[in-house]
């Protein structure tokens, strides 16, 4: 039995990581070359001698919280922009660390040579290691097993990737345990996308581990409820404690402590951005500048959110309460720059500070939907176990304005993996997608719609 490589495993990222940072030295080493004419005075060389160990941690963590690490949902680009946002921020952050670390002879312009240094040879070192990155671990052959519906939506999703690092090349609608013995030699991974009887997906799983192949499971609530359990052991017994939807009382109190000080913190630094756009939004349309709206936070409470006025002041006099959608007509000119740069979210930094809103959470929803969702999905309440975010996991690795079940999925999956290490990932994450055009934009609902009425793309073979 062929044993299917691991892939680009720990120890092989543990040396990317180690390369990464021999570089980021290297960078300095000649950014301070070039700023002496290959003469480092000594009195300003060891400074950063001192302050590197702290640099080189920082420089670790940065990268790995900002996801550079994590190629399989990545394009070329992607390194290219992640690459700079991170040395831009280790730009800010040394010139603290020399500050408060009195290393005064560290030379700021060193620091900006540095930048440029390292963006470009660190950018090109990424994209090296993506190539062959891409070259060994290969394209990955998908079976998606499970009900039409939820194999269309499926294949519809990985067919959107930004890469072909996953391509559906056979689905399975009927006869599962049969078919997928008869074709396991023809591909890598089994993706489940729906719901299987209790014994036929045991059996399943049994012949996909046996066979060494890799076993993707649909973010269903059977299956969410079984992350991050508590094992327990009950004399000879070991038992497995599902977690709840829920965050202990003293993960809440950290939580609001944090978002009440870094909300403070960010009003009073954003605040002229703020002025700005507020005296934009009156000048070019008729309405008020803050746009009031009811929503629902935790524990199913209403408040009224703030947002800088994206749309017209009577955009839902006629048509009632609508979801947002991909190119929304109803979006003013400047309506559309302040939602792609996210800076019409500024003012919920004022719910969070009054204890209505966290920085990260489920993105609030309208009690009109919010009724409308529970309706459909019984699930849809747990979300509000938590206080509402201004960016979320949902923001981070969805669409802006994908289907609900899917920003459910997510909402529930972060609550299930909470921790204060995933928040910060989650927030320096949020600034990478104001760079990621995909996430700026609705899911394409027609497509979902028509799912039904729609076939499988010639490429796939489908076995009923």
């Amino acid at each position: 039995m062929k044993k299917q490589s691991s892939g680009f495993d720990n120890t092989k990222k543990t040396l990317i990581i180690l390369m990464d940072v021999l570089i980021f030295h290297l960078s300095f080493i000649l950014s301070f070359l070039l700023r002496y004419n290959w003469n480092i005075p000594q009195y300003n060389y060891i400074s950063y001698e001192s302050a590197s160990p702290f640099i080189i941690l920082v420089f670790i963590f940065l990268n790995i919280m900002f996801g550079n690490y994590v190629m399989y949902n990545k394009q070329k680009t992607d390194f290219v922009y992640l690459t700079i946002i991170v040395q831009f921020f280790m730009s800010i952050l040394i010139m603290a660390m020399t500050f408060f670390g009195r290393w005064f002879t560290f030379p700021r312009t060193i620091i900006l040579i540095s930048f440029l240094v390292s963006s470009i040879l660190l950018t090109i070192w990424r994209l090296i290691v993506f190539k062959l990155y891409l070259k060994v671990d290969g394209t990955k052959k998908v079976l998606v097993v499970g009900d039409e519906i939820s194999c269309k939506r499926a294949v519809l999703n990985i067919n959107q990737a930004k890469n072909d690092r996953h391509i559906v090349t056979h689905v399975i609608l009927s006869n599962y345990l049969e078919n997928l013995k008869e074709n396991i030699d023809q591909f890598d991974i089994v993706y489940c996308s729906s719901k299987l009887n209790e014994e036929i997906r045991t059996k399943i799983y049994e012949l996909v581990i046996r066979n060494n192949k890799q076993l993707f499971l649909s973010t269903s609530f059977e299956n969410l409820v079984m992350i991050n359990p508590n094992i327990m052991n009950i004399e000879d017994e070991s038992i497995i404690e599902i977690k709840g939807f829920r965050i202990s009382p003293e993960e809440d109190l950290v939580k609001r402590i944090i978002d009440f000080t870094v909300a403070l913190v960010m009003l009073i630094i954003v605040s002229p951005i703020m002025l700005i756009t507020a005296v934009l939004v009156k000048v070019t349309s008729k309405g008020p500048v803050l746009y009031k709206q009811v929503r629902i936070t935790k524990g199913q409470r209403e408040f009224n959110i703030l947002k800088f006025r994206t749309m017209s002041a009577t955009a839902e006099k006629e048509s009632g309460p609508v979801l947002a959608s991909a190119n929304d007509a109803r979006v003013t000119p400047l309506g559309k720059y302040l939602r792609s740069l996210r800076i019409d979210e500024l003012p919920q930094l004022i719910n969070v500070l009054k204890g209505d809103m966290s920085l990260v959470g489920p993105r609030p929803e309208r009690p009109f939907f919010v009724d409308q969702f529970i309706a459909i999905n019984q699930y849809y309440d747990l979300r509000h176990n938590i206080r509402a975010g201004i960016t979320g996991f949902a923001q981070v690795y969805g669409k802006y304005a994908s289907d609900f079940n899917s920003k459910l999925n997510f909402d529930l999956l972060y609550i299930q993996k909470y921790s204060l290490l995933f928040d910060i990932k989650i927030l320096l994450q949020t600034i990478k997608i104001l760079f990621d055009k995909v996430s700026s934009k609705g899911v394409d609902e027609e497509e979902l719609d028509n799912l039904t009425d729609s076939t499988f793309p010639e490429n796939i073979k489908v076995i009923e």
